[in-house]
């Protein structure tokens, strides 16, 4: 099925309605080949990959403007998924039809899919190399500052009253001290962000979602797709509604086959299950969601331990895409170990992959189905409310998981604790790793005092770790 155009042609160059500036209309290969440069150039979490697609879509192309591309992301802010990949997804639907934005989605997230799966196999064949030891043993201290610095930076921009602070502290205690499931935490504090818009209270009015994004201001009227459309072409409506049902196609009968196929105790049905449960409830980013995974893949599941989903995440840190790509690698070490394949490899490879499957097959029928609605949904007052107190909740939730990985890090041994409701993991004092908490402690004063970049902190911890290794400090 071929795709039409979802915004109109410009006017040609010097046309008397139309500003002689545009610059011409890319070609599908041409826009192939920056949504490439764009995923390659996709490190840092979502603050700086979105800062990537301005400076080229917006600085640097001019294909779209600033009120479009706030539009665009603010849209995909209300939707569940690594928001990032979603407003490539939206952009790329508007500049090609569903060609365009599958392309966009998909190269995003390919970068980071093979250089996951690359680092996933060399960590089961050679992770208990002493030398690779040391560099995630440095690595886990980054990380650990890394997430403190995302409480922060969220705290700062969603915890605006008290409503919203005591959202992030009641979802901190749910989570931490009784062990709720993440999903509930969302659910319900959504709902009272919703019926909190609805009854007029002004502690939930929405805040309007993301502000400037880049220091240079281009409009829209001086861009490839000029205004934003009053209204949807009916063709380009029904194409995007097909793409949407076609991706939900996609995604659920898969995981529905598995299921039946192999029965819920497989490894394969339940990677599909729980991770297909994780990508309708993605909201606030990856460090939210990771505080659920690292509570159910290891704890409930088995599939892997603290440490390791502390490497996972230093591995999505450190490559280019989504950090949610974290997954892969829990799937690919949960079908490693209960695939019961005689090639553990391969069992590891297709779990990777079915993960990947299951979390980003849904964004795309998010975004197919929810474009044609895009102005109904960013203007609803009451969900960007409920969007507004999710967000307030996922900074308790994000301070779970700092505490989290801090016991994990800092002490070898942990204890839990079970009182009635109560259910909670507490550090045994004389356990503590004195080398790992000073690591902890130089990281933390880089990334706080110093302001140093993510990259600089992850590479310096990762080379101190190796320097402690060959001086037979770290085994």
């Amino acid at each position: 099925m071929t795709d039409a155009r979802i915004a109109p042609a410009p006017e040609q160059p010097g046309s008397p309605s139309g500003p002689a500036a545009r610059p011409a209309y890319p070609s599908l290969a041409e826009a192939t080949r920056t949504w490439a440069r764009i995923a390659l150039l996709s490190f840092g979490g979502p603050a700086g990959q979105i800062a990537v697609m301005h400076r080229i879509l917006v600085e640097e192309k001019r294909w779209i403007g600033d009120g479009r591309f706030l539009h665009a992301l603010n849209f995909c802010m209300l939707l569940p998924g690594p928001e990032a990949q979603q407003l490539a997804t939206y952009v790329g639907w508007l500049l090609h039809g569903t060609r365009g934005g599958l392309i966009a989605g998909v190269l995003f997230v390919l970068p980071g899919a093979v250089a996951i799966m690359a680092l996933s196999w060399l960590y089961v064949l050679f992770g208990d190399v002493g030398v690779v030891e040391a560099l995630f043993f440095g690595l886990k201290a980054a990380i650990l500052a890394i997430v403190l610095q995302a409480v922060v930076r969220i705290g700062r921009r969603a915890l605006r009253n008290d409503a919203m602070r005591l959202l992030a502290v009641l979802s901190f205690v749910a989570i931490f001290a009784f062990d709720a499931p993440f999903p509930l935490i969302v659910l319900t504090a959504g709902l009272i962000g919703y019926l909190g818009a609805r009854a007029g209270l002004p502690a939930f009015a929405a805040t309007g979602g993301h502000g400037a994004v880049g220091g240079v201001h281009v409009d829209d009227a001086e861009t490839l797709l000029g205004e934003e459309m009053a209204r949807m072409p009916p063709r380009a409506r029904r194409r995007a509604l097909g793409a949407g049902a076609a991706a939900l196609i996609l995604w659920l009968v898969p995981v529905a086959l598995l299921v039946l196929t192999l029965g819920r105790g497989n490894v394969f049905a339940e990677i599909a299950l729980f991770f297909s449960k994780m990508a309708v409830v993605t909201f606030g980013g990856a460090y939210a969601v990771l505080a659920y995974v690292a509570q159910e893949a290891v704890g409930t599941y088995g599939w892997l331990r603290p440490g390791e989903m502390l490497d996972g995440l230093g591995m999505a840190e450190t490559t280019p895409g989504p950090l949610i790509m974290v997954l892969q690698f829990v799937g690919f070490l949960g079908a490693f170990r209960d695939g019961g394949w005689d090639s553990a490899l391969l069992a590891g490879t297709l779990g990777g992959l079915l993960t990947t499957w299951v979390t980003f097959a849904p964004c795309f029928a998010f975004i197919f189905l929810g474009a044609p609605y895009m102005e109904r949904l960013r203007n609803n007052r009451a969900l960007s409310a409920a969007l507004t107190a999710v967000t307030a909740s996922v900074v308790g939730v994000i301070v779970n998981l700092a505490i989290w990985f801090a016991i994990h890090v800092i002490w070898h041994e942990v204890r839990r604790i079970e009182a009635g409701p109560l259910s909670l993991e507490l550090p045994v004092p004389g356990s503590i790793d004195w080398i790992a908490a000073a690591l902890s402690v130089l990281a933390l004063v880089a990334v706080f005092r110093f302001r140093l970049g993510m990259t600089t902190v992850l590479a310096g911890a990762a080379g101190l770790g190796i320097l402690l290794h060959a001086a037979g400090v770290v085994a």
